[in-house]
Order: structure tokens, then C-alpha cells, then sequence
């Protein structure tokens, strides 16, 4: 069924406050279903369904899909865009205000996993999310602006490196699969996107206490063109400068220099 036609002829109207730019490339689509590499026994989580193209080919592969859609006045559309899959569940309601465990005990499934084009102006609060409700999804494949990919992937010492890239390599492995340009999308945004991979960790880095090590995370990065003698001033800063060198560095290094194996060494002493 013709998405485009669909949807004019229910006066469907975007709405840019939802961020709304539905992916038509069947090439992309097929590309991020490959990538996914779904089981038969597999519940996906689509946030953002839009205009169903995803969801759909996600129908074909997954044991069922669960969707969330904010904008209620894609329901008539998406019941005959959707009419065929009938393991398709879409709850029409702000997916960052839902129970996301409490949804998931309706379904049976073997794995779970996320596949979805996410709006990008909540990208980061709908990851944590999933992170901070402790859902044990296996994997996540996301299209996000490109900007946001590379930082969720860098490596340290890069300019993308950042206190989120080393949160949510805490807890996953990402990886940015490839670029999609600005043009695969109808209405055309203004930036071009990526879709990035984050595969649960079997064994996160070792951590005595996750409160006081995200915390020097997020104040090492706080001024990031400061040192961590600058930013962790509220810190053991001799303790802190005698761990360094034991990685050959000192605490006149930046934070974007720092693994996050480091940090978590750091932060274990600093609990002794």
C-alpha cells in the first residue's frame, strides 16, 4: 500500500514539533532489516512508527513488533497501512511517559530489540531510557543525526568524544553501521543521519560505585577545553594525578583523553 497516498488522503498533516520525516528509501529500509539481523522469536520496539515503512518490513521478521506513535492522528492511516500485520501492536502515546516493562509482560518473545528512526530531538532521553527502566533489550539499531552517531561511537581523543559516549559505552558496544543522506526522507530534514548499533555488553568495565563514577564523568567533561586538575577540583587531585601516571598521563590531561577503563580505575581508588 502507497504510504504517501495513504496518508493525503486522510489530510495528514506533519507536525514539526514531533520531528516528523518518515524514511522512504527501500533500499535503507532493507538495508537497516539486514543489519538487524532479527531471530523469528524476536520482539521489536519501534519508536516513531510514522508512516509504517519500517514497521512493516520489521512485520515480516520479527515474532511481533510494538510500536509507539505520540501523534494520534496517524491511528486511521496506520489501521489501513497496517491492516495486513497482525503482529503489530502500536500504543499511541508518548513513548518517554510509558511503563516500558509493564508493556512488554503482554508479549512472549525469546529476544528484544530496538529498530527504529528515532525523532532526534529526544534521541539521548529514549536510550537512557531504556538503560535507567532496566529493560533487557539485547540490541539496539537506531537512525540518528549523523552528529549524534559519531558521538555516541568516538573513540577517545576525538572532538565527538564526550561524557555520554563513555555513559553509553558503559553499557553497550556501538558501533555507527553507515550514513543516510537527507534526501531518503519525506518531508526533507535539514541535517543527514546515521544508523549506529549498541549491542548489550556481556561485562560492563568493573565499577565499585556507578553513582561516583558517572559522577567524575560528567564533571571531567563539565569545561571541556579545561584539565581534569581544573574540572575535578572537588577531587583527591594528588590521588587522582598518582593514577595517571600510572597510565603514562597526568592530571593536566583533558577528559577526552581518557578511556573509559581509566575512569573507572579512577574512580575505584578514589572509593578506597
Amino acid at each position: 500500500m502507497n504510504i504517501k497516498d495513504v496518508l493525503n488522503k486522510n489530510n495528514f498533516v506533519f507536525k514539526k514539533k514531533y520531528g516528523q520525516n518518515f524514511l522512504t528509501d527501500n533500499n535503507i529500509l532493507n538495508n537497516i532489516i539486514n543489519f538487524a539481523d532479527i531471530k523469528e522469536d524476536t520482539l521489536v520496539i519501534e519508536i516513531g512508527v510514522g508512516g509504517a515503512a519500517l514497521t512493516q518490513k520489521l512485520s515480516k521478521k520479527a515474532k511481533n513488533v510494538l510500536g509507539y506513535e505520540i501523534d494520534v492522528s496517524l491511528k486511521e492511516p496506520l489501521s489501513k497501512i497496517l491492516c495486513n500485520d497482525k503482529n503489530v501492536t502500536i500504543i499511541y502515546d508518548d513513548f518517554l511517559k510509558r511503563n516500558i516493562n509493564e508493556d512488554l509482560k503482554k508479549f512472549k518473545y525469546g529476544n528484544l530489540m530496538v529498530v527504529a528512526n528515532l525523532p532526534y530531538y529526544i534521541t539521548t532521553p529514549i536510550i537512557t531510557k531504556f538503560i535507567d527502566e532496566n529493560v533487557n533489550v539485547d540490541k539496539i539499531i537506531v537512525m540518528v543525526q549523523n552528529e549524534v552517531a559519531d558521538r555516541f561511537s568516538a573513540l577517545p581523543g576525538s572532538k565527538s568524544y564526550n561524557s555520554l559516549t563513555v555513559f553509553l559505552n558503559y553499557y553497550f558496544n556501538i558501533k555507527k553501521v553507515f550514513n543516510v543522506s537527507r534526501n531518503v526522507f519525506y518531508p526533507k530534514p535539514n541535517v543527514d543521519s546515521a544508523v549506529v548499533m549498541l549491542e548489550r555488553k556481556k561485562e560492563k568495565v568493573k565499577v565499585d560505585d556507578e553513582q561516583l563514577f558517572f559522577s567524575i564523568v560528567k564533571q571531567a567533561f563539565c569545561f571541556k577545553r579545561k584539565t581534569l586538575k581544573n574540572n575535578l577540583k572537588n577531587y583527591d587531585l594528588e590521588k587522582i594525578d598518582k593514577i595517571m601516571k600510572t597510565f603514562n598521563k597526568n592530571i593536566n590531561y583533558r577528559a577526552e583523553n581518557i578511556t573509559i577503563e581509566e575512569f573507572a580505575i579512577i574512580s575505584n581508588e578514589l572509593t578506597k
